[in-house]
């Protein structure tokens, strides 16, 4: 009986939302008037017109209500699968194909115009982007197939699409990229009560300075309740995200969120930071995403968010928290957030917002932070002008922006400071409070310019005072470099005969620091 007890609560935690049909553990063993039917489609056993060969929007089932989709299935694609049936081919030779962004699931309920459910379909199953072979949740799962089992009621109709938007036609080379079957489960309904909401579903991604404005995962009017989300979040530039946002329920048009998650990671169960290893449970559940972010779920079963008027779901830095907002409205720190959010509604909802093209539904690259203010335009305009190493420094992971092979730089950690939240264009530094040392490496032998940029935009300490030293050579005291100052140094082959070069920023002013934002070397 012990082994039955975890099965018969978790059957409990899944299927007690307030809807009819068969949704309530009570009805289990009733056996009451409605029938259960399934429809089928996509398969070769179907009709032309249910299959990508013939199209590019699959009507994967048309039905008449009353009645309520019980669950969802579509098969992995046959790109998907190779010769091994126990693993993806992408697993086997690491060219097999993934299902991205690119196929949409849409659902409209009693003839709507527009759609209540607009997803990329991987997205819906908590599978941002498809890059996973497995997701196991209380209401959606993969594992060589999509699954889903929210209860979804309708009243006259449910209209269940796949719409691919991509590059390709339709034909045979598409029916193998998408799913290559899929049913929907419904049963047959006498009523739908009035206070009985329909199922939504809503996608969004967006990159942005968190620090100046706040994602917007959800906006809607109308009478309902939201029951869960899906979030991913990572850096274009760098390795690391924070986890310190706060996620906020704005119900019926307050201007505080009466429902406020103090962390990311809290709000879907963890804390301290995400762990280091993906835990899928099955309510919260966290996994990495996309090389350097995160992805994560939460079910509002038992604590579904009511709204009567309007639900606005944002995420954010807290009130209080202006040390952050500070630190994400550098240009160094955008955020990508990427969402799929689920709810019910009693009634119209306004229309979902606009799906971008399928082109720009993927996650972005990562990509090269190249930092405004240069005398150069872009890596290739820096390389033209014989540039061999470009240092921002302090720009945490990304500090050696651009180099060719045989050039670096390397500095000693110790007492100095990372600074990257100055205003204007050049908003970073490394600085220390008496000196700091930069060591290029450079071919040995090799002669060429050494330019370094100084800048003192917040006048620190009525200004800095500092002294630079190259390859043990004084260049000059500088002051007055509130506007920022390029400072151009020749090189001799003899400085560069070991291969390295040193650089000392000292500071020359009691009270103050010493500062350096760019390293630059050039040659001829």
């Amino acid at each position: 009986m012990k082994s039955f007890l975890p099965l018969l609560s978790a059957f409990i935690i899944i299927t007690g939302l307030p809807v009819c049909g068969q949704s309530l553990p009570a009805d289990l063993t009733r056996v009451d008037s409605g029938d259960t039917k399934a429809i089928n489609a996509l398969w070769i056993e179907n009709p032309l017109p249910l299959q990508f060969r013939t199209t590019t929007n699959v009507v994967v089932a048309d039905l008449k209500g009353p009645a309520e989709i019980t669950m969802m299935h579509f098969a992995f694609a046959r790109a998907q699968i190779g010769q091994d049936p126990n693993k993806l081919l992408s697993q086997q030779n690491g060219n097999g194909a993934t299902l991205g962004r690119d196929v949409r699931l849409r659902i409209f309920w009693d003839g709507e115009k527009s759609p209540s459910v607009d997803c990329p379909l991987v997205d819906f199953f908590c599978d941002p982007n498809g890059e996973r072979d497995q997701v196991n949740t209380a209401l959606v799962n993969v594992r060589r197939g999509f699954n889903e089992y929210f209860p979804m009621p309708f009243r006259k109709s449910a209209r269940v699409e796949l719409l691919y938007d991509g590059p390709l036609p339709a034909g045979r080379e598409l029916e193998n990229e998408m799913p290559c079957y899929s049913y929907v489960c419904y049963h047959t309904l006498k009523r739908v009560p009035a206070d009985t909401g329909y199922f939504c579903a809503s996608w969004r991604q967006e990159e942005l300075l968190l620090g100046k404005k706040e994602y917007v995962a959800l906006e809607t009017k109308g009478r309902g309740k939201f029951v869960g989300w899906n979030v991913t979040l990572r850096s274009p530039f760098l390795d690391k995200y924070p986890a310190d946002e706060n996620e906020k329920f704005f119900i019926d048009g307050e201007a505080h969120a009466s429902v406020e998650f103090q962390g990311l990671e809290d709000s879907f169960g963890f804390s301290w930071g995400f762990p280091p290893t993906e835990n899928l449970f099955p309510l919260t559940g966290y996994f990495p995403f996309h090389t350097n972010g995160a992805a994560a779920y939460r079910f509002f079963l038992q604590d579904a968010i009511n709204f009567h008027k309007s639900l606005k779901v944002s995420i954010g830095f807290g009130d209080t928290e202006g040390g952050w907002k500070k630190n994400y409205s550098a240009p160094l720190n955008p955020l990508q957030f990427s969402s799929t959010v689920y709810w019910y509604q009693i009634g119209a909802h306004p229309p979902l917002p606009e799906m971008p093209p399928a082109s720009e539904r993927a996650p972005e690259v990562r990509r090269l932070f190249w930092p405004a203010g240069l005398p150069y335009s872009s890596a290739e305009d820096f390389q033209a002008a014989g540039g061999k190493l470009l240092v921002g420094c302090g720009l945490s992971t990304v500090e050696t922006v651009c180099h060719e092979p045989g050039y670096s730089m390397t500095m000693n950690p110790t007492n100095v400071q990372q600074w990257v939240i100055w205003p204007g264009d050049v908003f970073y530094c490394r600085m220390a409070p008496k000196q700091f040392e930069a060591d290029l490496t450079l071919p040995k032998g090799v002669k060429g310019t050494l330019r370094l940029y100084i800048t003192d935009p917040d006048n620190y300490q009525g200004g800095r005072k500092e002294t630079i030293v190259v390859g043990g050579d004084t260049v000059g005291t500088f002051e007055n470099f509130q506007q920022g100052r390029w400072i151009d140094v020749p090189v001799s082959a003899e400085k560069t005969a070991d291969g390295t070069l040193s650089i000392q920023v000292i500071n020359a002013r009691k009270g103050s620091n010493a500062v350096l934002s760019n390293i630059v070397w050039l040659e001829p």
